[in-house]
């Protein structure tokens, strides 16, 4: 295929007439077609019906004894903490185990920090406090550090990680109190923080002395294919430069058996953790304790879960596979963008020509296909080169995903078009 911008005028006047015929066709079919959000399809939802079975719960005490039917223990059930801390690779003290949604416990624990420090004073009284995001990113980062008031400061991606020269240039600044970032097959570039980059943002040593990491490792079993892209323990690593304090790692069974009733984690330092108890005793008597057991009973230990992971692998994969297939069809050497080819997690990162997001977006919509917003990947729903897009492809049936990737590419090429034009 011929790069667009080498093409004669004439030439891309020509074929920019004939993809507007072949998008007045796709149109008018009234197509309704779903990429817009990471959620596991039927298939593999299906795989965990097995926690519905009553015998997980019976008896329902766990193995110290505690009726998990009733109030208490705030930390999480023995069996799920070690389930979680075999995961992690980290002591089961470690970790609490809570509710359903990770995201709930990075949104309670930066308003904890907001309301009431993180080991000094409450950072809503010193003035304007800031945050690192690794951009393109995770959109519902940036929606609670939005509405928590916390300014939002772009960390650019380069080669799949984030400028840790430029995380260290800011972290001088003692209003920047943290970085929140996906480090293990991120949202949306599915890629993975190499051991060097671990290792450097556990030897941070900012300004601010109450200076956190949120590391979302919500991909950290999610492999596509045989091979694991290894990620280094953060809060290891940090515990040789004496910073653990620094780090908080949240994680979450969400897209492992049911995102709306699945099982989550903080880990954190031994005071970390001590702090997050001593807020949390105000919040909650405990947490599920019966969905904690289930869950521990059903996957038993982390062999367990990485055998159910390649059973989502197996539906998953040709999706992924089906998307790339379609870009590299037809878009490959027209100029018109670059994607990534992730080996693992949920998402691929599309970036198309400087200013064409926002019109393939409108085009794609108009013509029945629901992607995620342009700009989402960004704080604020600012990109500043107006480029990306996140493409979810786990959702849809394979047949209507490769609909929905067709008609991207479509709309992509006649928003490149019209910008040469």
């Amino acid at each position: 295929m011929q790069d667009y911008e080498t093409m004669e005028p004439d030439a891309r006047a020509a074929l920019l007439a004939e993809l507007r015929v072949e998008y007045e066709a796709a149109k008018a079919k009234n197509l309704k077609l779903d990429m817009s959000r990471g959620k596991p399809g039927a298939e593999q939802l299906a795989l965990s019906a097995g926690l519905h079975d009553p015998a997980l719960l019976s008896p329902p005490q766990s193995e110290n004894g505690l009726d998990c039917r009733n109030y208490g223990v705030l930390e999480g059930i023995p069996e799920a903490r070690r389930l979680f801390a075999e995961l992690l690779d980290l002591p089961p003290e470690q970790l609490i185990v809570c509710g359903n949604s990770s995201l709930s416990l990075m949104y309670d624990y930066l308003a904890q920090c907001m309301l009431f420090g993180a080991g000094g004073a409450p950072w809503c009284a010193q003035g304007k406090v800031k945050f690192l995001c690794p951009v393109p990113g995770y959109d519902r980062h940036f929606t609670i550090l939005e509405q928590l008031g916390i300014e939002m400061i772009n960390i650019p991606l380069r080669a799949g990680v984030p400028d840790i020269a430029l995380v260290e240039q800011y972290a001088r600044d003692e209003s920047v109190k943290g970085l929140i970032c996906v480090p293990k097959y991120s949202n949306p570039a599915g890629s993975t923080f190499s051991d060097e980059t671990v290792r450097r943002l556990a030897a941070l040593r900012p300004a601010a002395n109450d200076f956190r990491i949120i590391w979302d490792n919500a991909y950290l079993v999610h492999d596509l294919y045989d091979e694991t892209e290894p990620l280094l323990n953060i809060l290891a690593a940090a515990g040789e430069y004496g910073t653990q304090d620094q780090c908080i790692v949240v994680t979450s069974f969400s897209k492992i058996s049911f995102p709306g009733a699945a099982v989550s984690a903080l880990a954190a330092s031994p005071a970390n953790i001590a702090a997050v108890l001593r807020r949390m005793n105000a919040q909650t008597i405990g947490y599920d304790k019966l969905n904690q057991l289930r869950h521990a009973r059903f996957f038993r230990d982390a062999a367990g879960v990485r055998a159910h992971m390649h059973l989502h692998a197996q539906i998953l994969r040709p999706k992924f596979e089906a998307v790339l297939a379609i870009f590299e069809r037809d878009l490959r050497g027209s100029g018109v963008a670059s994607w990534t080819a992730p080996r693992g997690g949920y998402f691929i990162s599309l970036d198309l020509p400087h200013g064409c997001a926002k019109r393939t977006h409108a085009l794609c919509k108009a013509a029945g296909v629901t992607l995620t917003g342009a700009g989402a990947t960004f704080p604020y729903g600012r990109d500043p080169e107006d480029k990306n897009l996140r493409i979810a492809p786990t959702y849809p049936p394979l047949a209507e995903l490769r609909q929905a990737a067709a008609l991207l590419t479509l709309c992509a090429r006649i928003a490149a078009l019209e910008g040469l034009t």
